[in-house]
């Protein structure tokens, strides 16, 4: 489908040839259908970011490596049929993966209700069947099934995030944490409560900055 993004065609262009060109240095797969929604969702999140503040980031153009980019920059680690995006605010990374993994199932989870609101009407508009939406405190959703992943971008530091959402994890799955600088400081504050982490150093095309991930289970009794 077509989405009126009130995005003009220049401007549009220029953001599909960056998307494009990023997708392609971060060596993944992204069909032209996934890539032109995810710009829709873009255009979306720009106009509604005008009257509800829901980004730092204004620059269209800016919003394509620091939001769809910087998303995707979890996509090798994402495996299991049923997995958590905790503090999404408008959506990410949970929009661009659910549109890029229609075959498993996600849940957004904000406390935000303007970002709630948001994410509802984006999902509904861009018709993305494997979203769902919940507004509310993680330490208070009990979904009737667990998680096999958990994903934070701008969650929490990472111990908060574990003791917050250790009801939600199924057994055998795992956290992905979505960090800037190597969190030295935050893994030594988990080291009590998950196994050793796996730390992967990742980049985002068009940012001159470090990103991480980091992969943590449950450490077994």
């Amino acid at each position: 489908m077509t989405v009126d993004t009130s995005i003009d065609g220049p401007q549009r262009r220029q953001q599909a040839e960056l998307l494009r060109r990023g997708i392609e240095q971060m060596g993944l797969a992204i069909s032209e259908l996934s890539q032109r929604k995810m710009l829709d969702y873009l255009g979306l999140l720009e106009k509604w970011n005008k009257a509800y503040n829901l980004t730092a980031v204004r620059d269209p153009l800016q919003m394509v490596s620091r939001h769809l980019l910087d998303s995707l920059t979890v996509v090798p680690y994402i495996r299991g049929q049923r997995l958590l995006d905790v503090g999404t605010g408008p959506g990410l990374p949970g929009i661009p993966l659910a549109i890029l993994f229609p075959e498993v199932q996600f849940v957004l989870l904000d406390s935000s209700g303007k970002k709630t609101r948001f994410m509802m009407q984006a999902i509904a508009t861009l018709e993305i069947a494997n979203a769902e939406v919940h507004n509310g405190r993680v330490e208070l959703y009990h979904p009737e099934a667990l998680f096999d992943q958990i994903v934070s971008r701008a969650f929490a530091e990472i111990a908060l995030m574990v003791e917050l959402t250790a009801h939600l994890l199924r057994p055998g799955g795992e956290w992905l944490a979505m960090k800037g600088q190597f969190p030295q400081a935050e893994l030594a504050a988990v080291t009590d409560l998950c196994g050793p982490p796996l730390v992967s150093e990742v980049a985002v095309p068009g940012e001159d900055v470090t990103r991480h991930i980091v992969q943590l289970k449950p450490k077994m009794d």
